[in-house]
């Protein structure tokens, strides 16, 4: 076997922790850090870093336009550790987890996170998402990612209160869940972002290619049962239809008052049984997910519109976005001690809040990145701050760096989407350069992100695997580019 192939097979070998924010559908045991001996970046008899790509025969999907932008890029940067992990990092997602193939003569791409062969609709939107700026320079990736739309769509037609699904009837080892569990899901945890990552992905699909062939029927019905599952979900005629509960020892992986969750007072919002990590709110209106919500019904409305000229659904749509942006603005905000007026993570419409943030996206954090807040919103600097600060939870600074994580990992282990974040939201170059310098000294040598690493020491992470990461960290350096900051580049 050559150096590449074992590089790549211990790469899988020491997979420790479900992809992205899917790691709750592995055992206990898999969520203790990785404790290996330090870690160096492969170097090859003169002195170049060896690429962790998997071997180009195995490689899942190939893009030439992907491949030319690689190499323009790496051409671009003078550092080579950070050109070596922008080629490793940036097509993950299509090296290891794309399955393109065509159904009924139409385009179907099933996303595995990664050492879960199952399709999360968060993972799978964010996981294609820097690619579709590319779709009209190559036609085989503009039909893959139209594949991915189409899938998403039959997911959520097949189950909208399902969070990932499997490639066909094959059942899941959280069949025995307490909730209407199928064969076709892997898991069935309801999560706001859950529908609104497929409706981001589309409308950035149409802007960029033009393309109205995906809205078709199959579109249609489901806009249709995102609406009743978010209006199902403002609870304000009961508690909805959807329930949950887990035979388990981790608190965040069930929920309380039989299935329930917690209790809400009906006030606009929509009720995220589950927050993006996968874990079990605290107060079931999660801000974050609710700006996400009034974006990605307005997207959906404008296709609606202009596209299929539905005005009655449009107009549900921008009505529903309507209602949740105003309890928005009168229920999200609160007066901090410290940090003056600042977004809660989380809220019951009682008058509880939750001050804190979770790495996983939608953030508090990402809100500018998702476009549902202006960066230079007070409100937004405000809790900026905060959720970058030990006034915040979740925040965790050490030796080897600093950052959100959240309880999905726990204590002290930093989740490098947060720094990416910092990156993507920052109006600062001197603060986007210490991001990017931690990003390059906290990968423990691999060339890959991370699900999460240890404050302290980054060669104790967790997830070697992690194709969402990967690839946004590779869409984070392009953007750099994009925004005329090669020079900031170039400078680590």
């Amino acid at each position: 076997m050559t150096n590449k192939r074992l590089l790549w097979a211990a790469a899988l070998l020491l997979s420790g922790v479900a992809p992205g924010a899917a790691a709750s559908a592995m055992s206990p045991d898999a969520f203790k850090p990785l404790a290996e001996a330090p870690l160096t970046a492969p170097k090859d008899n003169v002195g170049r870093y060896v690429s962790q790509r998997p071997p180009q025969e195995e490689r899942l999907f190939r893009s030439d336009i992907i491949e030319k932008k690689i190499a323009e890029v790496k051409a671009m940067l003078t550092n080579p550790y950070l050109s070596w992990m922008f080629e490793n990092c940036f097509p993950n997602t299509l090296d290891t987890t794309v399955h393109f193939r065509l159904k009924n003569g139409l385009p179907d791409t099933f996303v595995y996170t990664g050492d879960i062969h199952a399709m999360w609709l968060r993972d799978s939107g964010a996981q294609v998402w820097p690619y579709v700026q590319f779709a009209n320079e190559d036609g085989r990736l503009k039909s893959m990612l139209e594949g991915v739309i189409r899938r998403q769509f039959l997911c959520i037609n097949l189950d909208p209160y399902a969070n990932a699904f499997n490639d066909g009837p094959t059942g899941s080892e959280w069949a025995s869940d307490y909730t209407s569990m199928r064969p076709e899901l892997h898991e069935r945890k309801w999560e706001i972002d859950s529908l609104c990552y497929p409706l981001r992905l589309a409308y950035h699909y149409w802007k960029m290619t033009g393309d109205t062939g995906v809205f078709d029927e199959n579109w249609l019905k489901a806009v249709e049962n995102i609406l009743q599952t978010f209006k199902e979900q403002q609870r304000k005629e009961g508690k909805g239809p959807y329930r949950f509960q887990r035979k388990t020892e981790r608190a965040t992986d069930t929920t309380v008052n039989d299935g329930w969750g917690s209790p809400v007072n009906p006030v606009g919002l929509i009720v995220s049984v589950f927050r993006p990590s996968d874990d079990a709110t605290t107060l079931p209106f999660l801000i974050p997910s609710n700006f996400f919500a009034v974006s990605s019904l307005r997207k959906a409305a404008e296709i609606l519109s202009e596209v299929n000229g539905n005005d009655g659904l449009a107009r549900q749509c921008t009505d529903l976005a309507s209602e949740v942006e105003q309890a928005l603005k009168k229920y999200a905000t609160f007066e901090h001690p410290k940090y003056g007026t600042v977004y809660a993570f989380e809220i019951d419409g009682f008058g509880s809040r939750l001050f804190m943030d979770d790495a996983n996206v939608p953030s508090l954090l990402a809100l500018p990145y998702l476009g549902d807040v202006d960066v230079n919103d007070p409100v937004y600097q405000n809790t900026r701050r905060l959720v970058w600060s030990e006034d915040n939870p979740y925040f965790f600074k050490g030796k080897a760096g600093e950052g959100i994580g959240g309880p999905h990992i726990g204590y002290d282990m930093v989740w490098p989407m947060s720094i990416m974040m910092r990156a993507f939201t920052s109006r600062d170059d001197g603060e986007i350069r210490d991001c990017l310098r931690m990003l390059m000294t906290t990968d423990a040598g691999t060339g890959f992100m991370h699900e999460s690493f240890h404050k302290d020491n980054a060669e104790k992470f967790t997830r070697k695997w992690f194709a969402w990461q990967n690839t946004l960290f590779g869409e984070l350096i392009l953007k750099l580019i994009g925004d005329g900051k090669l020079d900031l580049l170039n400078s680590l």
